[in-house]
């Protein structure tokens, strides 16, 4: 397998597989690819081999989708591209029991057969805060590739035994699964939007954190002033 990534504010995820290769990715998700390839779709996959129906529950819990899609290059082999849906970067992990991942729920592009997609963690945060919803972060584990999509610029950190990083939860796109994370309200800071104090994430080291510049809210909120307004009978809008 050979993996290329092209361009660079909208990246493209291109494999290219031997014959009887496979690469596991949520439905739907494929831009383009050359003719021949099986795809079969089933909740096993993204199990690391190790499950079925559960294994998917676990995994839609976790933001991602319950079936999975598995891509079986055919006897010529060919590649299949996967589009970045966010302006950032996308980042190949090698993942096994000494390396597993959190990141950021919906993050995940594609892996290897062996690579286990779950839910990592899951916060509620208070009402207004994201939504309402928390934050949810999916685990990735087991043996192999996988690759996942972070929005706007990526700043890393080392953190040594005995460091910490306060990180708004948005901005936390990647850690080492390893790493202890606990959430605290900052006392005297308001969130601006809604007025109830600031939910911070406090991650601990060891370990190594990706944090990116961009939040899928924070790219909603800059755009909606330039969405059309709905305008149809009943709205309250200008007919």
């Amino acid at each position: 397998m050979q993996p290329r990534i092209n361009g660079t504010t909208m990246p493209v995820l291109e494999l290219t597989l031997d014959a009887g290769e496979h690469i596991i990715a949520e439905g739907g998700d494929v831009a383009w690819l050359t003719p021949g390839f099986d795809m079969e779709t089933s909740t096993a996959f993204g199990s690391g081999g190790r499950g079925g129906f559960m294994s998917g529950l676990k995994r839609m819990l976790g933001g991602g989708q319950l079936f999975l899609t598995r891509y079986t290059a055919p006897p010529q082999g060919g590649f299949v591209a996967f589009a970045a849906s966010m302006p950032g970067q996308i980042r190949e992990l090698q993942i096994d029991a000494a390396d597993e991942f959190m990141v950021q729920s919906g993050s995940f592009m594609a892996s290897t057969d062996d690579v286990e997609i779950s839910v990592g963690l899951q916060k509620k945060l208070g009402v207004g805060v994201f939504g309402g919803a928390g934050v949810v972060f999916q685990k990735l584990a087991g043996t192999g590739s996988a690759w996942v999509q972070l929005s706007g610029e990526i700043v890393e950190y080392d953190l040594a035994a005995g460091q910490s990083m306060l990180v708004h939860p948005g901005h936390l796109a990647l850690f080492r699964a390893q790493m202890p994370l606990e959430f605290a309200k900052v006392k005297g800071v308001k969130n601006k939007f809604f007025g109830d104090s600031l939910f911070l994430a406090e991650i601990h080291g060891p370990g190594h954190i990706w944090l990116q510049s961009m939040t899928p809210d924070k790219l909603a909120a800059a755009l909606e002033p330039y969405l059309p307004k709905d305008s149809s009978p009943g709205s309250g809008g200008d007919n």
